[in-house]
Parts: structure tokens; sequence; C-alpha cells
């Protein structure tokens, strides 16, 4: 079986910090409790999954957080930007001689444990798997080698990420896989119902 690696891109858990498009309808306190419920979610769907697992922390590596220790590894991001972030964490991966590797944040609360089964499951012959969000990003990007070009020359956080990656594969002739397209949580629309909380 291939030494696998699930990357979660995780932001501290800081009032007025996290999920700040929500917070401009919601207020900080109950975006914060939004993200926590995410965050929550994310790590009910990825303890058991049988798979190496990191946590890369946004400011600090919290050893006494929810996010057990005996479960998951613990890193800091690297990096100016998103691309540059989300690129040394996949290199520094592969360097540890992984052999597929797979990133998500822990924005979509329709990601379930199947889903990153099947991405890692279609690493196993494909070269790159993509979960595309209905705003246009991804909610995952998963890959069989480091390919540095996928983190260079997007506009991160806008509507083209997802094609533009999907474009990249094209133009790198990469036999890739597209993962069922799932919603974000960023504002108060795309709010299920089992996240709703009580207005302040």
């Amino acid at each position: 079986m291939q030494k696998r690696l699930l990357i979660i891109f995780y932001r501290n858990p800081e009032l007025g910090k996290v999920k700040t498009r929500l917070a401009a309808t919601l207020g900080d306190g109950n975006a914060l409790a939004v993200y926590l419920k995410l965050v929550n979610h994310t790590q009910s769907i990825t303890k058991d999954l049988a798979v190496d697992k990191m946590v890369c922390y946004s400011h600090h590596v919290d050893t006494e957080d929810s996010w057990c220790n005996k479960v998951y590894h613990k890193e800091i991001q690297k990096g100016a930007t998103l691309g540059e972030k989300l690129e040394h964490a996949v290199k520094q991966a592969f360097e540890k001689d992984y052999q597929s590797v797979g990133v998500i944040g822990s924005d979509c609360f329709e990601l379930t444990e199947e889903i990153l089964n099947q991405s890692f499951q279609k690493l196993e012959s494909k070269d790159a798997v993509i979960g595309p969000a209905k705003d246009g990003g991804y909610y995952l990007l998963g890959m069989r080698r480091f390919i540095p070009d996928l983190f260079k020359n997007k506009e991160w956080s806008t509507s083209n990420v997802a094609k533009d990656t999907i474009n990249d594969f094209k133009q790198l002739k990469l036999d890739y896989f597209e993962l069922p397209t799932l919603r974000d949580v960023d504002r108060e629309e795309d709010l299920p119902e089992e996240l709703r909380v009580k207005l302040r």
C-alpha cells in the first residue's frame, strides 16, 4: 500500500480572525461558533482514515487543543501566500517519501470520510485529484508527486482557482480525477441547517 498523507490546513480559532465573511453578517461570536463546528466535523471525518494525518496551523501549534496528538502530526504553515504555504507543506510531504498527498481545509461541511477515501483510492492510479467547491475554489487537492505549478499563478480565494488548477492538469498532461462539487461554508447563505446558530 502507498505511504499516504492527508494535510489539513487549519486557522487557529481566534475571535474576529476566522470566517470573516460570515462575521460580516452574523457577528464575530457566531462566526467563531460556526468555525468550531466545521473543525469538529473535519476531525470526525478524518480521525479514522487509514492514512497519516498532519494539521498545519496558521499561527502557532497547539499541542493541547482538540486535535489529538496521537492521531495528528502538527506543523506550522510556512510562506507568505496561501500558494506558498500549500507548496511548502506538499513539498515537505514528498521529501518524507509519501507516495500520495491530499490537502483539505476545514470549510466543507459536505465533505465525508467516503470522499476522502475515494480520493486516496484514485491516487493509486491517477496523477492528481481535485474536489471543486461551488464558489470556484477547491475543497481538496491530491497528487502522487510534487507538482509546484499547481500552486503558482493563482488568484487565491477567487472563483477561478479550481478552473485554473484543472487547466494546469491539462497543460501538464496529468491523468486526473474530479470529485463531486461541494459547498464551502464562507457566507451566511452557505450555512447548512445543522450549523445555523441563534443570532445574538
